[in-house]
């Protein structure tokens, strides 16, 4: 699962050389804003490889985004995350300011819940979202996520959405 397409977006497993663009991504404020807030471009780096890790030991993980016309558009990735000292399997996506509003989240959201629940056979997915953050709230909603609860997440106030094979 190196590479899959949606309507508008090509997906392509996360390497060295995407670095470039999710360190501007995540030097974006807006972005950011509830991801844990801005990252440094070191911070970004370990953060890359301990994606690119993810995928050498579980067989899927983080892509980088690209429009068909090529032009990187963000992040998403399936990924496994403690939440309560539970091992959990995440969706989670980002996109540059220019992508925001166009049903790009929505669309890679479908794309990976269907990669996760389909083709890995994953029993379940959820979605781990800063409580303020109506935007990716809606998206889940709208990918058949239900509101499961409330938690604590790395000192932020975030709700879990989850969805079942």
């Amino acid at each position: 699962m190196d590479h899959f397409t949606t309507i508008r977006l090509t997906a392509e497993r996360l390497r060295e050389d995407h670095l470039a663009d999710l360190v501007a991504l995540h030097l974006d404020p807006e972005v950011s804003r509830y991801l844990g807030g801005v990252r440094s471009a070191e911070k970004t780096e370990n953060y890359l490889v301990a994606n690119m890790a993810h995928w050498d030991q579980h067989g899927f993980g983080l892509w980088a985004l690209r429009t068909k016309e090529g032009a990187f558009a963000g992040r998403a990735g399936i990924r496994h995350i403690l939440v309560d000292d539970i091992d959990e399997i995440e969706i989670f996506y980002a996109f540059k300011r220019e992508f925001w509003g166009q049903g790009f989240a929505s669309e890679i959201a479908a794309a990976m819940t269907d990669i996760g629940l389909l083709q890995l056979a994953l029993p379940s997915l959820i979605g781990v979202v800063n409580v303020r953050n109506g935007a990716s709230r809606r998206v889940l909603e709208r990918s058949d996520y239900l509101l499961e609860r409330s938690a604590n997440s790395r000192g932020e106030d975030v709700v879990i959405y989850r969805i079942r094979r």
